[in-house]
Formats: C-alpha cells, sequence, structure tokens
C-alpha cells in the first residue's frame, strides 16, 4: 500500500519510503527524470593541466565577447579540455564573472525567455492569424513574470524591475 501524495511527488521504486520530489514542467506533460550526474570527486582531475588564472583569463575574454556563462563554461568543456571550471579554480563561472565585474544584469534563464518573447511577438507581427504562436507567447511571457518575481524576491533584479513587452527588445540590447 502507498500512501497518497500530492501530484507532483513520483513514487520511482518498489521500495517502502523512496519518493522523489520531482517536479513537473510548467506549460507540459513531462516528468523530466533523466539527468547526467556530475563527478563525486571534487577536486581537479591529475590530466587537467590549465591554471586557474589561466582559466579565469579565458573567461574574462569570453565575457568581453558577449558570450553568456552557459557557452563559456561549453567552450571551456569542448575545446579547452577543462571538465568543470569550479572544481578547478574553486568557484563558478557567475562569481567568477562578477569578482571582475563582467556579469550580466538579466539572469540567464530570464534573458534567453525574454529572447524567445521578443522573436515570437516578431513572427506574430508577419503572421497575424497564427493563434498557436499566441497561446504560447501567452505561456512564454507567464514563465517569464514568475521567473522575475522569483528574482525580484531573491535580489537578483530591482524590485521596481517589470518585463514589458514593449520594451523586451531593449533589454536584450544592454
Amino acid at each position: 500500500t502507498r500512501p497518497s501524495l500530492s501530484s507532483h511527488f513520483v513514487y520511482r521504486s518498489g521500495r517502502k519510503n523512496d519518493y522523489s520530489a520531482n517536479m513537473g514542467r510548467m506549460h507540459s506533460k513531462g516528468k523530466g527524470m533523466s539527468k547526467s550526474s556530475i563527478p563525486y570527486k571534487r577536486s581537479a582531475p591529475l590530466w587537467c593541466k590549465t591554471s586557474p588564472d589561466e582559466i579565469k583569463d579565458m573567461i574574462a575574454k569570453m565575457a568581453k565577447k558577449g558570450m553568456t556563462p552557459s557557452q563559456i563554461g561549453v567552450i571551456l568543456r569542448d575545446n579547452h579540455g577543462i571538465p568543470q571550471v569550479s572544481t578547478v579554480t574553486n568557484s563558478k563561472i557567475m562569481r567568477i564573472l562578477k569578482g571582475q565585474g563582467l556579469a550580466p544584469t538579466l539572469p540567464e534563464d530570464l534573458y534567453c525567455l525574454i529572447k524567445k518573447a521578443v522573436s515570437v511577438r516578431k513572427h506574430l507581427e508577419r503572421n497575424r492569424k497564427d493563434m498557436d504562436s499566441k497561446f504560447r507567447l501567452i505561456l512564454i511571457e507567464s514563465r517569464i513574470h514568475r521567473l522575475a518575481r522569483y528574482y525580484r524576491l531573491a535580489k537578483k533584479l530591482e524590485p521596481n524591475w517589470r518585463y514589458e513587452s514593449s520594451t523586451a527588445s531593449t533589454l536584450l540590447t544592454k
């Protein structure tokens, strides 16, 4: 017999008391159970010969070119053979950028949602009868408002910051 749980808990195996609190997606059906895991060992691997100062310089150069923190991490992993910045430098990419004054003004996930909303709105200007895109724009903008509320409470955005569709494209150019 299984105890009753709210809809966002998932019963993972036949073992007793083995529950996982996995939230579902906001506007789709998926629960998102599959994921990769980072290595347990938190020290830098022996085969990584790049020094922390070199990595910090590379991060600063890429940030000055206008790359996002996740793009920087992907390039360091794929092109320079640095598995995880935090194991080598003992600091995450965003913390390094904040320390050097190069951190983006908007959090990256909020920036990407705003970018998506601007492109959908531009599409709707050309294709006025596309009702599916209109519905998707409403969903994207509700995600933006929810995320903005979180970042205002977490003090990563100013308390008076508001998303307005008329000025959204100017937010992307900053």
